[in-house]
């Protein structure tokens, strides 16, 4: 029990490391269109999202229950290997955290944590102790249908911003009032990422505290301290920026108008909170994709780059089973070399593999002068024309325009025959 105790204690620090990981990844899903817009600045944009993340932890705490109470069967497992393999999924999803950051590639930590935890458990227990049917329900589902909810919902709110300011159609940057929305939409992403993210992280402590007993297995709400450390750990990733993952969506999102941003961001918010009420947790990456996606269908002339949306799509299908590999490698260390040992062999590989790939990141390194993020590819997902095609508002104020011309020409011509 002593052994288990040592573990969990370990398991905790490393989940909050991921937390502090989750934080950095995702700060672009917030603050990449404002951003891109001009509505903030970055350091401005990062501090505001640290603040809401930190909030947003404390809002919510279906989506950690989910975690805890849900995709594992804790009675499948020994509790004498259960830390262990906790603590495997763990190694998983943040050594793939960190590679995809250093990358710049688009992932999702949270199919990252899930993909760690579910290759740990399938080898260093069973098929038996995974809830297929709540990881089917609760992960593999939403992750089909947020993303493109929230690219209707995007798209449709687009259409209508655009409609009822059609008088600025004639002026390339007319709706800039939308500058201000942004603000308040941005917010609320970074509000609803800490309502989603963070209970990500107080999910793993909690499974872990059940299983030697420091918690009720009657009981899989997380403890107030767990939801304190957990806020605040995510929130100083979030404020640490994550620059290498904002850089691709500011160069990739350069053509965001402020209307388009403004509908990308609340539709964002609202299917992650929706979702977050629900117990679904969701990638705040595929959703926020997602609503750029459909923001950006939502302007005249916008056509669909599928060979952009492919490869996006690549990147997500690849994070759970990679994660899992990973993840399955740690419980195989674990499995082979006892629990003590093969943590502790684990730990000390994972810290070497996180220390070089963040010395591999200072070769050439990003911040907030040259950074903008990884929600890019989506942006350039939609291709949209320069000069869109009139509306028919426009055309039939052009005929008009014409045919009053026409007129005139005639009146003239009449007056000369005079």
């Amino acid at each position: 029990m002593e052994t288990a105790a040592l573990i969990v204690v370990l398991v905790i620090a490393l989940a909050l490391f991921f937390d502090f990981t989750n934080g950095f990844h995702d700060t672009a899903n917030a603050m990449a269109t404002p951003i891109a817009t001009g509505a903030l600045r970055p350091k401005v944009a990062v501090l505001l999202a640290a603040v809401l993340n930190l909030l947003g932890a404390f809002l919510s705490t279906e989506v950690a229950k989910t975690i805890s109470g849900g995709i594992v069967r804790e009675d499948q497992i020994s509790i004498e290997i259960f830390p262990a393999i906790i603590f495997a999924g763990l190694i998983g999803a943040i050594t793939w955290n960190m590679l995809t950051w250093l990358l710049g590639l688009p992932s999702s930590s949270s199919h990252a944590l899930f993909g760690g935890l579910i290759g740990a458990t399938l080898v260093g227990a069973s098929v038996a102790a995974i809830d297929f049917g709540v990881v089917l329900s609760k992960v593999v589902l939403p992750a089909l249908i947020a993303p493109l909810t929230a690219g209707i919902i995007a798209f449709t709110v687009t259409k209508v911003a655009y409609a009822v300011t059609r008088r600025y159609d004639s002026k390339p940057d007319g709706r800039d009032g939308f500058r201000g929305g942004q603000i308040f939409t941005s917010s609320l992403v970074a509000l609803a990422h800490g309502t989603n993210d963070a209970q990500k992280t107080m999910g793993v402590i909690t499974l872990a505290m059940i299983t030697v007993g420091w918690q009720s297995a009657a009981h899989h709400e997380p403890e107030l301290w767990v939801i304190i450390a957990c806020g605040v750990t995510i929130a100083l990733g979030t404020y640490m920026g994550g620059w290498r993952i904002i850089r691709t969506l500011g160069k990739g999102l350069t053509d965001v108008k402020p209307a388009q941003g403004f509908s990308a961001e609340a539709s964002t918010a609202s299917t992650i909170l929706a979702s977050s009420a629900l117990g679904f947790a969701l990638s705040t990456t595929q959703v926020a994709s997602g609503s750029v996606i459909g923001s950006g269908l939502g302007r005249r002339g916008s056509k669909v780059r599928w060979g952009t949306v492919g490869r996006i799509i690549i990147g997500w299908v690849l994070t759970l089973p990679a994660a899992g590999t990973v993840g399955a490698l740690a419980a195989l260390i674990v499995v082979w070399l006892g629990q003590l040992v093969g943590v502790l062999v684990g730990a000390v590989i994972a810290v070497a593999i996180i220390l070089g790939i963040f010395l591999r990141s200072r070769r050439n390194e990003v911040t907030h002068s040259n950074a903008m993020s990884e929600v890019a590819d989506s942006g350039r997902a939609v291709k949209v024309k320069r000069n869109p095609p009139p509306t028919r508002r426009q055309l039939r104020a052009e005929r008009a325009e014409a045919r009053s011309a026409s007129t005139a020409r005639r009146d003239e011509s009449s007056e000369d025959g005079r």
